[in-house]
């Protein structure tokens, strides 16, 4: 419970510089274990709110590229996208998570591996899915996922960031628009627009969406990779 507190800590944080998150409050680890339960292990402050939102974006072939004009110079290439569904696998295959598959197969599209990625932004709808999705990227070993955000590596400055937006937990959840809300922050972040909460040289980024449950994972998951 302790490392999911450090996670909900962590993204609160990363929020107070977001102006666009939905909550900046700043949350320490011993304010989330003692704020008010949702169903154990999990408190308000792990938790996501629903929220509205909007967020768009300007997608294009190279072709499509020379009509942008001044703008060239702030876009990004996808280098990866990958959707795959879950499966009724058994809890304990943790090798098969659709994440975990789906995120190796957009590393072998952009030729890259987790070690290439500066930052990501992934689903949090609890902190127990960060655990869930940083083990599933790569990130880490099974089973420490929870013990790197305990350490410090996915804080902003880390090793590999983590919902430097402040993740859906505090920037907030729209549904529809959550997805491409990542994509903004990932894309903000490369383009060094991100203030106080940049990532220093960060080139390569991966987004990881998902939504559904169809056993013990996700119905549906995105894997998103952008790069300069």
């Amino acid at each position: 419970q302790r490392q999911l507190a450090a996670i909900a800590s962590k993204n609160h944080g990363h929020s107070t510089m977001n102006p666009l998150s939905q909550y900046t409050k700043d949350f320490t680890i011993d304010e989330v274990l003692s704020a008010a339960p949702v169903t154990f292990p999990l408190t308000i402050p792990m938790c996501s709110p629903i929220s509205d939102g909007a967020a768009a974006a300007i997608v294009c072939n190279a072709t499509g590229l020379k009509k942008l004009k001044d703008a060239k110079a702030r876009a990004m290439r996808v280098l990866a996208s990958v959707i795959r569904t879950g499966s009724n696998r058994p809890a304990t295959y943790l090798e098969q998570h659709c994440s975990r598959i789906g995120s190796q197969q957009a590393y072998e599209q952009a030729n890259l591996g987790p070690e290439d990625m500066d930052i990501a932004e992934v689903h949090d709808a609890s902190a127990s899915g960060e655990v869930i999705e940083s083990e599933a990227l790569g990130f880490c070993a099974i089973g420490e996922g929870g013990v790197i955000a305990e350490r410090g590596e996915t804080t902003l400055g880390g090793r590999i960031p983590i919902n430097v937006s402040g993740g859906l937990e505090s920037k907030g959840h729209p549904i529809g628009a959550t997805g491409l809300g990542q994509i903004y922050e990932l894309m903000t972040q490369l383009r060094n627009e991100a203030g106080e909460r940049q990532v220093e040289g960060a080139r390569h980024a991966i987004a990881q969406n998902g939504g559904g449950i169809s056993g013990v994972e996700e119905a549906v998951v995105c894997l998103t990779i952008i790069g300069k």
